[in-house]
């Protein structure tokens, strides 16, 4: 799924979720009318937001809501269970037609999502599925497991990094701020745009959905570090996301005149508006334009 040959233009992501809405598997009134909340891809959920002793339940749903979501023209995903006595379950009710991708949590290295990758791969074919048209979305939960995010990065299965703030933040034993969590956040875009993967995440915890200011304003933080999209909980966060990770009107707006400007350059190196204007910032507005017009 990776094209994994360098490069953190955002030209090069085959795929891009600015915003991902996390619904449980086992609330058919939510995901039923999640494709309509403006996100950019619905992730069924059969970890966190499951309690143990409804976990068979949950599992038995993931089926119907994957075929609604992807007839619905929504990019779907599924998280499963990092857990060896039920990974194996959740992959066989989640393989199938429509799936985009199979969301890991507490990704703990390479060889983990290699082994994920076979077993995605297998059902592939045994459902007459095209070779890797699934990906893997692995979540970076732990010091340990940002240590490998680059190794992570390199794997062919790989659609994108993420960060999971909450854990990352617990396996500190720190609240989800800024001060604790803008390394990882850089190093989860770094690690990814290095291959062309999405990178997705931001430097707070995911469960503000009262306060869309602030909310906003981690979201541009973010956008400004490398990352291409965070995770939400509930829809009212889902438009200050879409805003936030893409150039705004401004930048577009003074990346139109830097092109025009060079167009008619009688130099290689001219001043705009009391900014000096070189070949490699002229590249950068190019890219901000092809952002908005990706055609």
């Amino acid at each position: 799924m990776s094209s994994n040959d360098g490069g953190g233009d955002d030209l090069s992501l085959r795929t891009c979720w600015r915003s991902l809405l996390f619904v449980p598997a086992n609330a058919p009134r939510r995901w039923e009318k999640a494709h309509l909340r403006g996100a950019d891809a619905v992730i069924i959920d059969l970890e966190d937001s499951i309690q143990p002793e409804a976990k068979s339940e949950a599992r038995a749903l993931v089926g119907p809501a994957v075929d609604h979501l992807s007839h619905q023209g929504m990019s779907t995903l599924v998280r499963i269970n990092n857990d060896p006595h039920r990974i194996e379950g959740d992959l066989d009710e989640a393989i199938r037609s429509g799936l985009a991708a199979v969301m890991l949590p507490k990704a703990s290295g390479p060889e983990q999502i290699r082994r994920l990758g076979q077993e995605i791969r297998r059902r592939e074919r045994d459902r007459g599925l095209m070779n890797g048209q699934i990906g893997v979305l692995a979540v970076i939960e732990d010091p340990l497991a940002l240590e490998s995010a680059s190794a992570m990065a390199a794997c062919d299965e790989l659609v994108g990094l993420a960060l999971g703030g909450e854990d990352f933040a617990l396996a500190l034993g720190r609240a989800p701020t800024p001060a604790c969590l803008d390394l990882a956040c850089a190093m989860t875009a770094y690690a990814a745009r290095a291959r062309g993967l999405m990178a997705i995440g931001m430097s707070c915890g995911i469960g503000n959905y009262k306060d869309l200011d602030e909310w906003s304003a981690h979201a541009r933080n973010a956008y400004a570090m490398g990352m291409t999209g965070a995770l939400a909980i509930h829809p009212d966060q889902i438009p200050p996301l879409n805003a936030a990770f893409g150039p705004t009107e401004t930048e577009l707006s003074e990346a139109e005149d830097i092109i025009s400007a060079w167009e008619k350059r009688t130099s290689d190196v001219f001043s705009l508006n009391g900014r000096m204007i070189d070949q490699p910032i002229v590249e950068r507005a190019r890219r901000l334009i092809r952002q908005r017009n990706p055609g």
